[in-house]
């Protein structure tokens, strides 16, 4: 089983990009996604995105992973 947080693209140099959600930063691939833009939201694993996600269901994943954290302190 794996557990994501969707993270939002800020920055894409060719198949290269910058995620980002809660504070942090990642470089990824972006190979398996067609078209990718800054502002899309994307699912990653080991490294690639593999999905694409619409922004309200990758908001109320970020939501749910935000109340995860607070209530582990």
């Amino acid at each position: 089983m794996c557990l994501a947080i969707p993270l939002k693209l800020v920055e894409i140099n060719g198949k290269t990009a910058i995620g980002e959600a809660m504070g942090m930063r990642r470089e990824i691939r972006v190979d398996f996604i067609e078209n990718p833009k800054v502002g899309d939201y994307v699912i990653v694993h080991a490294g690639f995105a593999i999905e694409r996600l619409p922004e309200g269901q990758a908001r109320e994943d970020l939501d749910a992973w935000e109340e995860v954290r607070h209530a582990l302190g």
